[in-house]
């Protein structure tokens, strides 16, 4: 007999805590476990074997989750759906742990980082082809506000690993696995029927939509990936003569704000985004306020309004990604491939922490962030921009959003 269909709210919560589980999934490894990790085999040479994982991870994790959205939309063409590819992610995932755990030297660890990021991406790429599949689109601005949970779910594990001080590495791999395996869990079991679309039209759905809402994300996100590795580096530049230890502390503070705060107003704007049925004026009006964030860090140079500067940025900043994720839902020109077109738009998010850190090194330096800041500022803004010919597009289409 076929397992009754659930109502749409136990589809969001399911939806919402399975990405929270697969950020949990990478977000402290990446940030925090793959750091220490490397500096106990490295040593001296841990810059350039970190920076050789985060460089070959991201470029891993783009490929697979182009690959794994492409075969996650054959098995769906064939009936076959796609929360098998999720259940063979979560076993996989488990087992690069493992390797990780086992690596004893850096270019094992290596190998394993990238199965994992291979492993990870069989999770979420086909995880977000769901939202389209079987979340209405008068409910995606709010699937795309909770999907503001990660982060700081993610930040509290991370707190947890570090308080706990006398786990074991591999304990700590374990307890990261459990708890993605038990917050995607859920949703292999919870499903909703299919939404229903129309045909895709040769003379209207161009993919050039696809990039331009790409590239908007884009850059959005390039003063996320600068500024998540240099933060400290920032405030050093305008803090005085505050000890590091204390400056450091207060860093740390800071992010854990910017991981927490940005959840209840990306929800709320989700929902109002949705209760409008349009989405292109909370996009663009995000895209503002954290350019006026990065405005603030630029031209302020004090502490205290760097700080207020770059919570408006990262809440502003998550706000507009959110969202972006139910707006370019709308672009996708085919429903049959979703899940690659879905990996193609995930290239924004990692081409950033690819290339923030080269325009830092190019427009930075340790004493002044000002250039840097005004660049990043104009990309934001730029990013806004892009959505506006898109709206425009919709509307001929016979739906603005």
């Amino acid at each position: 007999m076929p397992r009754p269909f659930a109502p749409t709210h136990r589809l969001l919560a399911a939806f919402s805590l399975a990405h929270a589980g697969a950020v949990i999934g990478y977000l402290p490894f990446l940030s925090l476990l793959l750091p220490l990790k490397i500096d106990r085999l490295a040593g001296e040479a841990r810059i350039g074997w970190l920076t050789v994982a985060i460089v070959l991870g991201a470029a891993t994790a783009s490929g697979a989750n182009i690959l794994f959205g492409w075969l996650s939309d054959r098995s769906f063409a064939r009936g076959g759906g796609r929360r098998g590819s999720i259940a063979g992610g979560l076993v996989a995932v488990a087992l690069s742990y493992g390797a990780i755990a086992l690596a004893d030297r850096p270019v094992t660890l290596i190998g394993a980082v990238l199965a994992f990021q291979i492993a990870v991406n069989a999770v979420l790429a086909p995880m977000m082809a769901i939202m389209a599949d079987e979340i209405p689109d008068d409910q995606r601005g709010l699937a795309g506000g909770l999907l503001a949970i990660g982060p700081p779910a993610a930040g509290a594990v991370s707190a947890l690993l570090v308080a706990d001080a006398g786990r074991s590495e591999a304990a700590r791999l374990a307890l990261i696995a459990g708890l993605t395996i038990a917050a995607v869990l859920p949703l292999l079991v919870v499903r909703r029927p299919l939404v229903a679309v129309a045909p895709p039209s040769p003379a209207t759905a161009p993919s050039h939509r696809l990039w331009v809402a790409s590239l908007a994300r884009l850059l959005v996100q390039l003063a996320g990936g600068a500024l998540s590795l240099y933060l400290l580096y920032y405030f050093q530049s305008i803090a005085g003569s505050v000890p590091p230890a204390t400056l450091a502390a207060r860093v740390g503070t800071l992010l854990t704000i910017s991981y927490i705060l940005p959840l209840p107003i990306a929800v709320v704007a989700g929902r109002l985004s949705d209760q409008a049925a349009r989405r292109t004026p909370f996009l663009v009006g995000a895209a503002v306020v954290a350019t006026l964030g990065l405005l603030a860090m630029a031209t302020v140079a004090h502490p205290v309004a760097g700080a207020i500067g770059f919570v408006t940025y990262s809440v502003a900043a998550a706000v507009f990604l959110a969202l972006h994720q139910a707006f370019a839902v709308r672009l996708l020109p085919d429903p049959r491939h979703r899940g690659r077109d879905l990996g193609l738009i995930n290239l924004s998010n990692t081409v950033p922490s690819l290339l923030g850190p080269l325009l830092t090194w190019a427009l930075a330096t340790p004493g002044d962030f000002t250039l840097l800041l005004l660049v990043l500022a104009a990309l934001t803004l730029a990013g806004g921009v892009l959505i506006l010919p898109l709206r425009r597009i919709r509307a001929a289409d016979g739906g603005a959003r």
